[in-house]
């Protein structure tokens, strides 16, 4: 029998694809579980349109995130820390604190988990900060580090 995954069913397949499995099977786990249904000509269209309809959705998410990298290019946020003698700093620059630097700032909700910061900035200046906006889009965020007065 064939029958199309609802979810991801371990040794068998993903969600979303049609698999042929035994008659038995189907009945006794497959269907009563939910886990997927019949291969009808209902379901494979229905099945057709859903695919599409994702990957519309997959495209539009990629040209917002394309167009917010643009927005986000050239966009500068500040922050400040303390510097005892010798231009030596206290403390660091989190991710967390820039993301809220450009909430407060500029008027961007940016996850701070989606702020590529390899190391908490120790250093006063300019630093490119990379953004992840969508796993094919990367933007960039200037976070200027200015010292406490």
């Amino acid at each position: 029998m064939k029958v199309i995954l609802l979810e991801d069913v371990k040794a068998l397949g993903k969600k979303g694809e049609i698999v042929n499995v035994s008659d038995g099977y189907a009945r006794n786990l497959i269907l009563p579980k939910k886990l997927g249904v019949e291969a009808t000509p209902r379901n494979l269209n229905d099945l057709k349109l859903q695919k599409a309809n994702d990957e519309k959705v997959a495209k539009e998410n990629l040209e917002a995130a394309r167009a917010f990298a643009k927005e986000l290019e050239g966009k500068q946020v500040t922050l400040t820390l303390k510097v005892g003698e010798g231009g030596r700093t206290f403390g660091s620059i989190s991710s967390k604190e820039i993301s809220e630097a450009a909430k407060l700032q500029l008027g961007f909700d940016i996850d701070k988990k989606k702020l590529l910061l390899a190391n908490p900035i120790k250093a006063l200046g300019v630093t490119d900060v990379p953004v992840r906006l969508h796993p094919k889009v990367t933007g960039s965020l200037k976070v200027r580090v200015e010292e406490e007065k």
